[in-house]
């Protein structure tokens, strides 16, 4: 122990009663009783009880402790006693440490909020005064979580045989993906360098280099809106493997992620089941489904359709759902869940229900329409017994599995069925290689450029790009992604028919990739990997959704570190340097 402190404030027991000691660190609170003084003084490893008694303190000594305010900085020393009132809140609540000796080590003015779990400080003043929000415990746990969970990543990687490389941060901007955030060149004035928004080529060469496994934890950046997990800077856990095919991918990883949960905390997830992508749609509306409870989507339309009723007539969609014990939703419950589906961004135009009541009767919405054997084959499809209730929307296929996922997820959240203590993994696999833009008219990539589409689907590249699936997989834990990948293209051909059905010419992409090209001359082993967004698994495990108080640093929603004053301005002469010239 340094020579400032024997013990930390989170160290001593019962049992070092009658040791001397020497502390250091932050007053938390001063209770001041006239004769008797006590100081709760606290570091990152928890909060210590000092005692001050008028009788038996020397003068000085007394005098200092009454100087004491919150966050002032000491170090102490004295001897340890058992206390009389007992505190079992913290560790150390057993004891306490009579001061025989005191230095103020610095002064501290009044905080703008108290350092204490539940504070008085909102979001906006506690990311201004970040260093002092992180001594508070609910902050400092998580990144102490952080921590551990870094360090378990890389014993994994490291124990199985994977190297791990830095990657450039300075590289070469790109088309596809989300806006790169650019950074000008003083030495080539005109050309600008990008920040990675991820290491996928550089990874992609160190296969052909010969490193055949690979791991990063690497730091990305996308100049994209914000919202709760997501950070214009992010660290990933990437990675890449040679000689490997889809299934070692998926076996490899998933053994990394149960490592993970059975070390930090000590859950066996079991196997990982493998879904497709069209039955992740079909089933759930999303490609990140919650797993945590059922509630399937039932495609009703043969059965609701032509019957006169012309929302469903019409409608290119009929689906349902089946709310368990929630026949005796009210006309108002009824309204608001409607409401719900007809706000903007769900879109639907309205919402019908099929209550199947505890005396066996059924009622609807549209009884007008249905008769009784239409109701009971509705219930037969959706699996639903007396008591449930039965909830349909019909418009588009993609804005109905949008909006359904959206109803399925409320429902889920009403009936509490959503719990952040179970765990529930599932790897998507078979995504479409593309995705048709009608504003560009052109493809873009499902995942990336650099992906392999499944190798039985080759011979209808060329002419229905369209229904290539791509040789791709996501891992997604409680409707959350928190990983992605591919098996990547190897072949110098290959990649390039790839950049011609996106729409780059051969101009465009020898001048973005021409590097990678080039590379595949020099044989490329078949190669695939994954990258998992490491502060999103973070927020998980804490069981939280925002993954802002697990970085020290973070940025508000408007991308700005406000602590620091980030971004700002720079100097005409830095700007001249540049060559750069900011117009009004």
């Amino acid at each position: 122990m340094s020579m400032l402190r024997s013990h930390t404030c989170g160290e001593l027991r019962l049992n070092d009663k009658g040791k001397n000691v020497h502390l250091s660190g932050w007053v938390q609170k001063v209770r001041d009783k006239g004769k008797l003084i006590w100081i709760d003084l606290r570091d990152r490893y928890g909060i210590t009880q000092l005692i001050f008694e008028e009788d038996n303190t020397s003068k000085n000594v007394f005098k200092k402790a009454k100087e004491c305010g919150r966050e002032f900085v000491v170090s102490v020393k004295g001897k340890v006693l058992e206390r009389l009132s007992k505190n079992d809140v913290i560790d150390t609540g057993e004891i306490e440490v009579a001061v025989e000796d005191i230095e103020i080590l610095n002064e501290s003015e009044v905080p703008p909020f108290t350092i204490e779990d539940n504070t008085d400080g909102g979001d906006d003043l506690r990311m201004k005064y970040r260093y002092l929000d992180i001594r508070r415990s609910p902050v400092k746990n998580k990144l102490f979580l952080r921590h551990k969970l870094l360090k378990t990543t890389r014993d994994f990687f490291n124990d199985a045989g994977f190297i791990e490389v830095e990657t450039p941060v300075l590289i070469k901007s790109t088309p596809e993906g989300a806006r790169d955030f650019i950074v000008p060149s003083r030495m080539n004035k005109g050309e600008f360098y990008a920040l990675p928004q991820s290491p996928q080529t550089f990874k992609q060469l160190l296969m052909v280099s010969g490193l055949d496994k690979y791991y990063q934890l690497v730091k990305c950046f996308r100049d994209e809106d914000l919202r709760s997990d997501r950070q214009p800077e992010f660290t990933q856990i990437d990675c890449e493997m040679s000689f490997v095919d889809k299934s070692d991918i998926i076996s490899t990883f998933g053994l990394f992620v149960k490592h993970l949960f059975n070390k930090i905390l000590n859950i066996d997830i079991g196997e990982i089941p493998i879904m497709k992508y069209d039955d992740a749609i079909n089933f759930y509306g999303s490609d990140k489904p919650d797993l945590r409870f059922d509630m399937k989507f039932s495609d009703i339309s043969d059965i609701m359709k032509g019957k006169g009723f012309n929302v469903f007539d019409d409608a290119e969609s009929v689906l349902a759902i089946c709310a368990p014990g929630c026949s005796n939703y009210s006309r108002k419950d009824i309204d608001l869940l409607t409401d719900f589906v007809r706000k903007p961004q769900i879109g639907s135009k309205g919402l019908v229900y099929v209550k199947l009541n505890e005396d066996g009767s059924i009622k609807s919405s549209v009884d007008k329409f249905y008769k009784i054997d239409d109701l009971k084959k509705l219930s037969s499809r959706c699996k639903a017994k007396k008591g449930d209730l039965i909830l349909i929307l019909a418009s588009e296929k993609n804005q109905n599995l949008k909006a359904m996922s959206e109803l399925r997820l409320l429902m889920g959240k009403k009936l509490e069925l959503i719990n952040n203590n179970i765990f529930k993994p599932v790897w998507i696999t078979d995504f479409p290689l593309f995705m048709w833009d009608n504003e560009s008219k052109r493809y873009h990539s499902v995942h990336h450029p650099f992906t392999a589409p499944v190798i039985d689907e080759l011979k209808t590249l060329i002419n229905e790009p369209e229904n290539v699936k791509a040789n791709a997989y996501d891992l997604v834990i409680n409707g959350v992604e928190i990983g992605g990948g591919s098996i990547r293209i190897h072949d110098r051909n290959l990649q390039e028919e790839i950049f011609k059905i996106l729409g780059f010419s051969d101009k465009e992409a020898k001048n973005q990739f021409g590097f990678l090209l080039d590379a595949f001359r020099y044989g490329t082993p078949p190669h695939g990997g994954i990258a998992f967004g490491f502060d999103r698994i973070c927020s998980l495990f804490a069981g939280e959704e925002s993954i802002k108080d697990f970085i020290a640093f973070p940025k508000n929603t408007s991308g700005r570190d406000v602590m620091i004053d980030s971004p700002s301005k720079i100097s005409k002469d830095q700007l001249d340097e540049l060559g750069i010239n900011i117009s009004d």
